[in-house]
């Protein structure tokens, strides 16, 4: 007996609804740290700790992930990875004490991290079986999913609504949608030939192995770069500018609403520009919306720069990991785990490492360092540039 292959509207749909639903569970954990700091009433430095071992938990999943969607396939591990996602959410609402937050944190990195490899992996998938891009829009989606998150936690928490039981329905939404959009994913096989199943992968001809580290590296300086943009960019503004805080806002508001709007746009562009024009041109725009928004000595330039930055930055990342799922169709995942896991080490360490700069210099200035990583993401966005093939030698008679 045989299956009918989902149809790739469907299986699009279905990947919104993956993405959705990881923002909006991050989203929903992000809006009640406070609360959750409250109850198990640890100090600001222990959180800080906590926070890691969600991030490297999440970097755990990712790599353990990567290998298994190619063994699996996307229908089993990206529902599957939903599911862990969901259950693990409700931990930290319930968490009492400094070690089962701990625990409930390394449960969420780890579904956080499987699903992110999993959705990106699919994404990539059903990207094959349209003749245009794609891919940016779902991680426009992964945006309005945390915006949602924002305005549902901000009510939650106005009506007083107790963190366990607003995290526990969060994730209980999440395994029922995850389960309910299961059937529609897809597998390699059901999406038909194009240009990136060939030999010729979109990438730079080279091993995938050496081309792999390259995208990583791009990942890396990106993702930094929107690290520091998502915990500098309020700061930056009060700080520097003296604005008050809801004023200050304002700087992150700029960036995200870019970034999201970025993002729906980018497939568009990218149909008709190549990803190495989205990637290097973008990452400029970024770099000159950065050092404008930290020399900026007004408000309304500022957040020009803040918005130029995200609307640089919104499409790099969906290129990448495009690109690194393209380089072996056979080793999608794994291939695709190394990009995604060096690029959220990026996400990472640039607010840490900005953090420590500032011990020595002002905080505008530090922004130096995200500025250069740009400039380098775009002199070396030429590994997404196919290589032309050489011209073939007359043969002499």
């Amino acid at each position: 007996m045989t299956t009918t292959p989902p149809h790739p509207r469907a299986a699009r749909f279905a990947t919104f609804v993956f993405f959705g639903l990881n923002g909006f569970g991050m989203g929903m954990w992000v809006v009640h740290i406070p609360n959750v700091e409250r109850a198990t009433g640890i100090s600001h430095s222990t959180l800080g700790a906590l926070l890691l071992v969600l991030g490297g938990a999440a970097f755990v999943g990712m790599q353990v992930a990567g290998p298994l969607v190619d063994r699996l396939g996307q229908r089993r591990l990206v529902p599957a990875a939903g599911v862990l996602l969901g259950l693990s959410l409700c931990g930290p609402g319930f968490a009492d004490s400094w070690w089962t937050l701990g625990l409930a944190l390394a449960l969420f990195g780890l579904g956080n991290g499987a699903i992110d490899v999993g959705m990106n992996s699919h994404a990539v998938v059903v990207e094959r079986a349209y003749p245009r891009p794609i891919m940016a829009a779902f991680h426009a989606m992964w945006s309005v999913g945390g915006a949602i998150a924002a305005v549902i936690g901000a009510a939650t928490l106005g009506a007083g609504v107790p963190t366990g039981v607003t995290l526990t329905c969060t994730g209980g939404l999440c395994v029922l949608l995850s389960l309910a959009a299961a059937r529609f994913l897809m597998e390699p096989a059901d999406a038909p030939a194009t240009a990136a199943d060939s030999p010729e992968p979109q990438a730079r001809r080279g091993t995938p192995g050496k081309v792999v580290w390259l995208l990583g590296g791009l990942a890396l300086a990106l993702m930094l770069a929107e690290g520091v943009a998502n915990d500098w960019a309020a700061l930056h503004m009060e700080k520097v500018l003296g604005t008050s805080a809801s004023t200050a806002a304002l700087a992150y508001g700029a960036f995200a609403v870019a970034m999201t709007t970025g993002r729906f746009l980018t497939d568009r562009v990218a149909a008709w520009a190549g990803p190495a024009a989205i990637v290097r041109y973008g990452a400029a725009l970024a770099a000159v919306g950065l050092t404008t928004a930290a020399a900026a000595p007004w408000v309304p330039l500022s957040l020009v720069g803040w918005a130029l930055f995200g609307l640089g930055l919104s499409g790099g990342v969906p290129q990448l990991f495009t690109a690194a799922g393209n380089l072996d169709t056979r080793a999608s995942g794994a291939l695709m785990a190394r990009v995604v896991g060096l690029g959220y080490v990026g996400l990472l360490a640039g607010p840490a490492l900005i953090g420590g700069l500032t011990r020595w210099m002002p905080l505008n200035v530090t922004f130096a360092v995200p500025v250069v990583l740009c400039v380098l993401a775009a002199v070396f966005a030429g590994v997404l540039s196919p290589k032309p093939e050489p011209a073939e030698q007359p043969v002499c008679s």
